[in-house]
């Protein structure tokens, strides 16, 4: 489909402005959704510490156990809790709960309903902001689960409670998720009227721009046929009034020439000398295009070669990937069987790595297999090669190396991993596991590289951070 330059200016127009605003939107929505959490994270904060002064941990020492539900004391704090509950609608639990040791208690519970827990009951898995709230005030991070539902809750420290006795309050997640979705719906309200204005505004321009070059073109018809009285009228105040303006000129131009064509051909002979010169700056003009060609033809070489480096390199580690690693040793293989010189491959495998993404998050994980990819290069030979065999495995390559010579070559690689990784602040230690198998004549590679792996599940097997050989005997030739 062709487009106009009407449409294009259009699109592009459309584009620019709802990029812009849609930036812009984003960004407000994204703060004004940051905002509002910690609005009602403040607020439950608020709310928690406004009741500690009327609470007394000394009278709450007495509270301990179910039977406790019955006494005066415990009837008055329940009254207190549901008053100031139904004093505010955002509101769904209150309750006090004690720390014993690493045990959460509850000592009263606003909740009226079945579920309601009595004195003594433990909390169990307590959330680290609650346990938090214990010291000082808190709010949850995010919506929690527990078995009473989904809340957002906020703490606080009962005054001279020593740190045993919190207040909780409660908010409902469908409260919360109602207030984001007014945020939600104001955002997409904003969006549709930016879109709006956007489509009028780029229209306005599009019509702006393509009106006078319509009627530009509607002259130079008018040209071709042969009516050179008249002009174009275009009042645009910029570059389109001078192209009209130069167009008029120029049919004013061909006019007179019509009168003067006798005097224009006098004119053509002097102006052989004046065509001559323009032949020789075109001349020059093609020749710096030809250098300007042998340097696109430049750029599109390193371009490919780029290409080339990406297609066998790991994009992370930047060491060779699997398909080209594989490429490597097939072509070594292929190299040495002439001479019928021994190779080996290692698989190494790094123990429990996914529990450093889990801990510290795929970030340090990412930094931490590019920092072990650098160990293993600095630990093998300048002829071995290393690659990254998928996630966390590696596959080191090393030509010229018997099976003993190989083993001595994996210790070193085993080594170069026992002193913990620093990263981002943290100190990780690591250990990697390594199968290793020397290649026979004439055998698959696959078939050597299945006999690595083997190894290399001995080597998990027998309690991983270790070197397991493939020491099985070579089938006799029949």
């Amino acid at each position: 489909m062709v487009l106009t330059i009407h449409r294009k200016l259009f699109f592009s127009h459309f584009l620019a402005v709802v990029l812009v605003s849609g930036s812009i939107g984003t960004l407000f929505y994204r703060e004004a959704m940051q905002r509002l959490h910690e609005s009602l994270r403040s607020r439950l904060e608020q709310s928690a510490a406004l009741l500690t002064p009327v609470l007394a941990p000394a009278d709450l020492e007495s509270i301990d156990a179910p039977e406790d539900a019955a006494t005066p004391m415990y009837r008055d704090y329940l009254e207190r809790l549901r008053a100031f509950q139904s004093s505010n609608r955002d509101i769904a639990f209150i309750y006090i709960l004690r720390r014993s040791g690493d045990t959460v208690s509850f000592v009263v519970d606003s909740d009226n309903g079945p579920a309601q827990a009595l004195p003594g009951r433990v909390y169990s898995d307590p959330p680290p902001a609650m346990l938090a709230g214990f010291s000082r005030v808190s709010a949850d991070e995010a919506i929690v689960r527990d078995e009473w539902g989904w809340f957002l809750s906020g703490y606080a420290p009962l005054h001279s409670g020593d740190g045993r006795y919190l207040v909780g309050i409660d908010m409902r997640a469908d409260e919360v998720a109602r207030k984001t979705e007014r945020l939600r719906l104001a955002g997409l309200t904003s969006l549709a009227l930016s879109l709006t204005l956007a489509w009028v505004l780029s229209r306005y321009l599009a019509s702006r721009i393509t009106r006078p070059i319509r009627a530009l073109s509607q002259r130079a018809r008018e040209v071709q046929a042969g009516r050179l009285d008249g002009a174009v009228a275009v009042a645009t105040g910029d570059e389109v009034e001078e192209l009209g303006r130069a167009f008029n000129e120029m049919t004013g131009g061909l006019a007179a020439a019509r009168a003067e064509e006798r005097r224009a051909l006098a004119e053509l002979e002097a102006s052989r000398a004046t065509l001559e010169l323009r032949v020789t700056e075109r001349t020059a003009e093609l020749a710096e295009a030809n250098r300007e060609l042998h340097a696109e033809i430049a750029e599109r070489r390193k371009a490919q070669e780029a290409l080339e480096r990406a297609a066998t390199t790991d994009p992370l580690t930047e060491l060779l990937n699997r398909r080209a690693a594989l490429r490597l040793v097939e072509q070594e293989r292929e190299r040495i069987r002439r001479t019928t010189a021994p190779f080996s491959l290692a698989l190494a495998d790094l123990d429990r790595f996914k529990s450093v993404n889990d801990r510290y998050g795929h970030e340090v994980g990412d930094r931490a297999l590019t920092e072990v990819a650098h160990r293993l290069t600095e630990a093998v030979r300048g002829q071995d090669a290393v690659a990254r065999w998928g996630g966390e495995e590696f596959l080191v390559f090393l030509p010229e190396t018997p099976l003993a010579g190989a083993a001595v070559a994996a210790e070193k690689l085993r080594a170069a991993l026992a002193e913990p990784l620093d990263l981002l602040g943290h100190r990780i230690p690591l250990s990697v596991s390594i199968g290793v198998a020397e290649a026979r004549v004439g055998e698959p590679l696959e078939s050597c590289l299945r006999r690595a792996d083997a190894a290399l599940y001995r080597a998990k097997d027998g309690g991983r951070n270790r070197v397991e050989l493939d020491e099985s005997a070579a089938p006799e030739a029949s």
